[in-house]
């Protein structure tokens, strides 16, 4: 059982799970962008210190480019190729994950 807890061990050093501050922050900013773009009226614009005024900017002035920048890539050639990407990059990088195999250090 030795020789397991060492390779669950050499794991864990090499796959590490995100920080949750940079996670929380993540997600907190892209359910703040949903929400901008899909209910700005619903936003409290006052109650948000200086994030409320440039919201509301942004609301404003710019509502196209924030909704093109949620709906992302509309061109269909483009879209394909983004795809064929993300999918080849995505397969190398997990068949180097598929075949790592950590070293197991001999027990003396």
């Amino acid at each position: 059982m030795v020789a397991k807890s060492e390779s669950s061990r050499a794991a864990t050093a090499y796959f590490r799970t995100a920080r949750p501050l940079p996670s929380l922050v993540t997600a907190l900013g892209l359910g703040y962008f949903t929400w901008v773009v899909f209910w700005p009226q619903s936003i409290p614009y006052q109650s948000l210190g200086p994030l409320g005024p440039l919201t509301q900017y942004l609301v404003d002035h710019h509502q196209t480019l924030t909704r093109k920048g949620y709906k992302g890539i509309s061109n269909g050639r483009a879209q394909l190729l983004w795809f064929l990407q993300t999918f080849l990059f995505g397969i190398a990088s997990l068949s180097i994950l598929i075949a790592y195999r950590p070293k197991r250090q001999k027990q003396t």
